[in-house]
Parts: C-alpha cells; sequence; structure tokens
C-alpha cells in the first residue's frame, strides 16, 4: 500500500471539538492526528502483549535449560 503526501477527511462534530481543544492548547491539526495515530499504534501493541501474556501464563520458565 502506498502511502499518500496528504491526507484528508471529513471530521464529525466530536472530531471537530477534539481538533478545536487541541488547537486551543497550540496543537496543530497535523500533531493532533499524529499524536492519535501513535496512541492508537500503543493501544494495539498493547493489546497484542496482553493476549501474549494470557497466552503463556501457565508457562514456567524454570523448567527450560539455563541458555548459559
Amino acid at each position: 500500500m502506498g502511502m499518500s503526501s496528504t491526507l484528508s477527511f471529513r471530521p464529525t462534530p466530536d472530531d471537530a471539538r477534539i481538533l478545536r481543544e487541541a488547537a486551543r492548547d497550540g496543537e496543530s491539526t497535523s500533531e493532533t492526528l499524529r499524536r492519535a495515530l501513535r496512541l492508537l499504534d500503543h493501544e494495539r501493541w498493547l493489546e497484542q502483549f496482553h493476549a501474549d501474556t494470557a497466552r503463556i501464563a501457565d508457562e514456567d520458565i524454570t523448567t527450560e535449560p539455563e541458555a548459559w
């Protein structure tokens, strides 16, 4: 999938409110969207972390041979 140099979307009223509030705090629309994308990426990383943690919860590494 290729990356476009620009991005556009039609903000919902709630999106517009968030962007206005961020602008009042001195954050540009681009900065707000970048921050949101990074938060989404982090949220997905956390979801994978929790899934992995649940998957190996019963694993007992004390039964593994030493790696030294």
